[in-house]
């Protein structure tokens, strides 16, 4: 049976305290399996009214009132409202997910600050942040965490080194074709990335006129035929997610009449052997719908040279 890895991203403390309850009653609703990522430091996103113009750290440019989108409460955290800690706050609710049998992973320290500095940050920069997350991580759930995924598809060779010396089991920090092992600047990283394979909801949706039924339609239309490697779908947890969750449940519904089981990254892991995966070197690109640059999937390591000969 093919499998679609379902990678709920939530990145904010009003997803956390609002979106996951919802989300988690719904896939419990439709038996369905998901890996769900948490950021675990401030909630910043009153930075947001900073970068209200600067797409590249929020995907697509949101064509609506900032407040009107986000309410203005969380819009006052880290500015004139204090940045409430996530991992800390809401660590019953984050341990719920977790005790309802859903897999839990990371999604950073800060996602915000991520989105913004990583792309140039420097090795003490990377590490710093990560550890942070961890050591919440660890609080939170009295375990290390085996699954990493970074914020927006984003790092820089530090980031996923540290996914191996960190002991990550697995991440999804990339967007891609297939499970794979990534290879930076000829450096090979011993930690398998099980890739983001499907478009988001906000890349394939009209600015102008996101219709929800065009949506479910594009993304069922790409899900038709079950592609030779599973499939990974990410959907971040934002007053977005929230406001489309009847389009979520007719997505989980029309994946389960094309055949798919719907499962976490962790089920699709398990079936890895690291040893027999394909080496595929990382590249910095764009995909579509999407501003800014992220981490994909290139060619096989060496491909070229094998070629040639």
């Amino acid at each position: 049976m093919p499998r679609i890895a379902l990678k709920i991203e939530v990145p904010s403390y009003r997803a956390a305290c609002v979106g996951v309850p919802l989300l988690t009653d719904m896939l419990r609703r439709h038996r369905a399996g998901a890996s769900f990522v948490f950021a675990l430091g401030p909630d910043r996103s009153g930075r947001a009214l900073g970068h209200a113009w600067q797409p590249q750290l929020h995907g697509r440019a949101i064509n609506t009132s900032l407040i009107g989108h986000f309410g203005l409460r969380p819009l006052l955290y880290g500015t004139l409202l204090p940045a409430p800690h996530i991992g800390s706050r809401c660590a019953d609710i984050l341990r719920r997910v977790r005790d309802d049998g859903f897999e839990v992973g990371l999604h950073g320290w800060d996602a915000l600050r991520w989105l913004a500095e990583v792309d140039k940050a420097d090795a003490g920069w990377s590490e710093t942040q990560l550890k942070r997350a961890m050591a919440a991580f660890e609080e939170v759930f009295s375990t290390p965490p085996l699954l990493h995924a970074a914020a927006g598809w984003r790092g820089n060779p530090h980031s996923l080194r540290l996914t191996q010396r960190c002991n990550f089991a697995y991440a999804s920090d990339t967007r891609g074709r297939h499970p794979f092992v990534p290879v930076w600047h000829g450096e090979i990283v011993r930690c398998p990335q099980i890739p983001t394979t499907l478009p988001t909801l906000d890349e394939l949706a009209d600015a102008k006129n996101p219709d929800p039924q065009m949506l479910r339609d594009r993304l069922l239309a790409l899900t038709a035929t079950p592609p030779p490697a599973d499939h990974v779908f990410t959907l971040r947890v934002d007053p977005g997610a929230t406001q489309r969750i009847d389009l979520i449940e007719e997505l989980l519904t029309g994946w389960r009449e094309q055949g798919y089981e719907l499962t976490s990254i962790q089920a699709l892991a398990a079936g890895l052997d690291v040893d027999k995966l394909p080496r595929h070197e990382i590249v910095v690109g764009q995909v579509a719908g999407r501003h800014g640059t992220l981490l994909l999937q290139g060619n096989e390591f060496l491909s070229d040279w094998r070629q040639a000969a």
